[in-house]
Formats: C-alpha cells, sequence, structure tokens
C-alpha cells in the first residue's frame, strides 16, 4: 500500500480570467474548488492509476469538511484526523496569462494531534510506502518528518517531496525517492541550476548524503533520475500546450511510484512519471490512467527505437 501524508492539505480555489488587472474589477471566466495538497494530490493520480493508496493527513474547521466531501465524492481512499480549531488552508489559483497563486498558512498543529497522527502510523505494515509531501501548518518543526522516518524506521520505504531544510533533515535517513525540482535541488546549495548536468551534479551529492533515488522535475526542460546504482537518465519534456501546471511534480511523482510498484525499474517507472505529468500538464487536470498509460506506451516504443 503507498499512504500519502500531507500535513498542510488545502481547498484551492481555482479562477480562470483572460487578463489579469491588479488594482482594478477583474471577472472571471471560471471557477471551481479543488482538494488539494501535495500528498493528497499523489494519492488522486495513485487512484486513478490502480494502485492501492490511502490519503493521510489533518482537516480542520468549514474548509476542512468541504475538502472531506471533496475527497470523498471523489472516491479517493482517505482517512483524516480532524484538528479542534482554525480552518485548513484556502488556496487561491489565478489563471490568466500567467499563472499566480496565493497560498495560506493553514491551521496549527498541537503535540497531542501529532500524537494522534503517531499512533496512525504505527499501523503500517513491513513493506508499505509512505509518501512524505508539502509544506508544514504552524506549530510544526523542521524535524518532523526526519522524525517521523526515525519512529517507523526501516520497514517503510518513504519518498520524500519537500523543501529547504524540511527535505535536507530527511536525506540522511536514505529515503527511497527525494524529488525536488530544479529550483528546489538548486536552493539547497544556493545555486542556480539551468541544465540537466547541472543538476545531475547536485543530484549525486544528495545521493552521498544518504537518499538513494533523486528525481528532479525540471519544469519545460524534462526530467531527470539518479537511480540508486548511480546511473542518470533524463527525459525531455514533450511538447504540447500547457493548460495547467499546478499538480504536474506530483503526478510525476505518484506516476514514478505506480511504474516501479510495476516495473521495478527506474528508467521505466520515471518514463511512466513523464506520462503522468504531462498528462496532467496538458489537460488541467490530475492524470487518469487511460491517457498516461497510452502516452507512456509511445515514450517506451519510442525509446526501444
Amino acid at each position: 500500500m503507498i499512504y500519502t501524508l500531507t500535513l498542510n492539505p488545502a481547498l484551492d480555489y481555482h479562477i480562470r480570467t483572460d487578463v489579469l488587472r491588479p488594482g482594478e474589477v477583474n471577472r472571471t471566466d471560471g471557477a471551481q474548488f479543488v482538494a488539494g495538497g501535495k500528498g493528497l494530490n499523489v494519492s488522486t493520480v495513485l487512484h486513478h492509476l490502480g494502485i492501492p493508496t490511502t490519503a493521510l493527513g489533518f482537516l480542520a474547521g468549514f474548509t476542512g469538511d468541504i475538502l472531506a466531501a471533496l475527497t470523498a465524492q471523489a472516491g479517493i481512499p482517505a482517512e483524516f484526523l480532524t484538528l479542534p480549531e482554525g480552518n485548513s488552508r484556502l488556496n487561491v489559483k489565478l489563471h490568466a496569462r500567467e499563472d499566480t497563486e496565493l497560498n495560506a498558512a493553514g491551521a496549527a498543529v498541537s503535540p497531542a494531534s501529532m500524537a494522534q497522527l503517531y499512533d496512525r502510523l504505527e499501523q503500517l505494515a513491513e513493506g508499505d510506502t509512505l509518501v512524505l509531501a508539502g509544506s508544514l501548518p504552524p506549530g510544526l518543526p523542521d524535524t518532523v518528518y526526519r522524525e517521523i522516518m526515525e519512529r517507523l524506521g526501516s520497514r517503510v520505504r518513504f519518498a520524500v517531496d519537500a523543501t529547504g531544510e524540511l527535505l535536507r533533515q530527511t536525506i540522511a535517513m536514505h529515503p527511497f525517492l527525494i524529488k525536488p525540482n530544479h529550483l528546489e535541488l538548486g536552493e539547497l546549495f544556493g545555486v542556480r541550476l539551468n541544465t540537466p548536468g547541472e543538476a545531475e551534479r547536485y543530484a549525486r551529492r544528495l545521493q552521498d548524503m544518504g537518499a538513494r533515488h533523486v528525481l528532479v522535475s525540471m519544469g519545460a526542460r524534462g526530467a531527470l533520475l539518479l537511480a540508486e546504482d548511480g546511473k542518470a537518465y533524463f527525459r525531455r519534456a514533450l511538447q504540447g500546450k500547457a493548460v495547467n501546471t499546478t499538480g504536474a511534480g506530483d503526478s510525476m511523482l505518484a506516476g514514478f511510484l505506480a511504474g516501479w510498484e510495476r516495473y521495478h525499474d527506474p528508467q521505466t517507472a520515471l518514463l511512466f512519471g513523464v506520462a503522468a505529468a504531462s498528462v496532467s500538464v496538458f489537460t488541467g487536470s490530475l492524470a487518469d490512467r487511460e491517457q498516461t498509460e497510452a502516452l507512456f506506451e509511445q515514450l517506451r516504443s519510442a525509446m526501444e527505437e
């Protein structure tokens, strides 16, 4: 089973307009509420791809109620813990000529709520995968992902999608996979990365620090995978009209894990991740199984030629 943990899920409010004029009244062309948060997105794509998954996390207040309802309507298996105070964050995603995001902080998590979460995590079984993804709500330290990994130990396989110190703290725990984008990877070392070669160089530094597989999403450039055996694989981004890039990295992570579950081969898993991310970007919705598998077969056939 692949579990995902979203400590700070969000109710995403997507607004579309042709042109956004700051300081003026703007009319929208459409709006939609979507259950968001990196781990929840990963579980959504895994569910679409037919991979058993359960989303874990905290919810709070009326926005949390809406999040739970949307998740249930989508059929995503989820087990949420309810915080006694506050509201789950409401993020505004403005889609115009350029995308603009306004992300809220979220509801604070108390030690008592964390104790409840640890009780649930202790029930994960040998061989389960836990995806630790996204930012933290108020009240939690940058060491919390590492502390979770220390508690569960080697019986659980970990995939981490986080930034800065939150990510850095996990690397010495030898996570199965970490998935920074090229900007986040550069920020860890105080550099700017523009090419796959530069990304590979710093991905190897993360591997030297303890990470097993390092998957670096590079937006329009493509994606780099540094596999546990030291081999590097790069896949250029597919050409097409980008409808919505929100959730593309989450889709890539979910696709990689789904590909690994099916094929246990890093290069093939990378192709599956790229296929899932491409479907999400080109359709504007989190990747579905039919289109992802069709695109994956095209990529694999092209690779074998």
